[in-house]
């Protein structure tokens, strides 16, 4: 086994070859307490608890201490070849059981790519779908009420798609004209732009959800879930419309965090999944659209119109400059200064008709030259 075992003070316990119910429960408490420790966001924890009980249910219930690299090579492999998943994927179902193995089992991995390290798979470089502006808005004149609403988010302000739905009341600031995204990407917060065409449709919104949230308090409910990325939950801010979702799900969900107590989450997003592919249908836009095309439209057109390329990441909320930098490659022409034969070119001006053959530029040959 290509395992090692980190030194330790304590001895570590011996563990059985199966994994029980009990077991299992166990371990994904310890890794949830471990990410919760460490600042993970909430998103990254579900997908990691996903990837171990897949991980050990693809073992035919074989506990992670006695599996090894090879064996994670091979889930990889049936990720890859059984499953047709994407690179991203198979990467991040990686990184989340060496973090099992190395923070909850204390076992170390040597490293992805490295010598009898697990397969790192290769992403390929891929350009983002960019529309030009016409082609966005008569997407969007395709789409109605509060989906219009939220893709003209995602291209007006470049949110991201579950940033645009978990906006909430709170977070829309109408008089500076800014949203604040709060717990994005890797758990940052940012500030970006609230389009002005945008300001009576949202007020429109925020009003229709006020509504909704008394007639919600009017039956007992109205708690504002998923507060955990805020500390602890207040009964008094969780009650609040300020808390409230501004795109709220249709249906009530008992908050896991206040057992008992019932509000609406956000909207889902195959909602606007949905929307946006009839929006392109009727628009017959010859393009992969998703939610994020809009996003890669936004700073796309902002970097043609002449704005800092620092700028722009801090409103899309990139880590480095160098993810923002992949826009620069979409206006890029490729051959930059070169033209293609198949373009039609105009000739050359002809100062002497026939009697000149060599067509160069020398003095004699200029409209204030001497002919002879």
């Amino acid at each position: 086994m290509t395992i090692v075992r980190k030194r330790r003070p304590t001895a570590t316990r011996r563990t059985s070859n199966r994994v029980t119910p009990q077991t299992l429960a166990a371990l994904l408490s310890r890794v949830s307490t471990e990410m919760a420790t460490r600042g993970m966001s909430h998103r990254t924890e579900e997908q990691y608890l996903h990837w171990v009980k897949r991980y050990i249910r693809w073992a035919d219930g074989m506990h992670p201490t006695r599996l090894g690299v090879t064996d994670l090579n091979r889930f990889l492999e049936s990720l890859a070849v059984e499953h047709g998943l994407s690179p991203s994927t198979r990467n991040q179902a990686s990184c989340a059981i060496r973090f099992m193995y190395r923070h909850v089992l204390g076992l170390r991995m040597p490293r992805p790519g490295s010598r009898g390290g697990p397969v790192r798979a290769q992403k390929p470089k891929r350009l983002p779908t960019v529309l030009s502006q016409e082609e966005a808005l008569l997407l969007l004149r395709h789409m109605k009420g509060r989906n219009r609403l939220v893709a003209s988010l995602l291209y007006g302000s470049g949110l991201r798609l579950r940033e645009g739905l978990h906006l909430r009341v709170k977070d829309i600031n109408l008089h500076m004209g800014q949203i604040h995204v709060q717990a994005g990407k890797g758990g940052r917060d940012r500030i970006t732009l609230l389009p002005i065409p945008l300001l009576s449709e949202v007020q429109e919104q925020i009003d229709r959800r006020a509504r909704l949230h008394e007639a919600d308090l009017e039956e007992g409910h109205g708690w504002a879930p998923f507060m955990h990325p805020f500390g602890k939950p207040i009964p008094t801010r969780q009650r609040s419309l300020a808390w409230q979702y501004l795109f709220p799900a249709s249906s009530l969900v008992e908050d896991p965090d206040a057992p008992g107590c019932f509000g609406r989450g956000p909207l889902h997003p195959t909602a606007i999944g949905r929307a946006l592919a009839a929006a392109k249908e009727k628009s017959g836009i010859p393009k992969h659209i998703t939610a994020h095309t809009l996003r890669h439209s936004f700073a796309t057109h902002l970097l043609r119109d002449g704005y800092d390329i620092r700028t722009i990441q801090e409103l899309l909320g990139h880590k480095s400059v160098r993810t923002t930098m992949i826009y620069t490659h979409v206006l890029n022409r490729p051959g930059v200064g070169v033209r293609s034969p198949l373009e039609v070119r105009e000739p050359e001006p002809d100062y002497h008709g026939a009697c000149c053959a060599c067509r160069c530029r020398c003095s004699c040959h200029s409209p204030e030259g001497n002919a002879g």
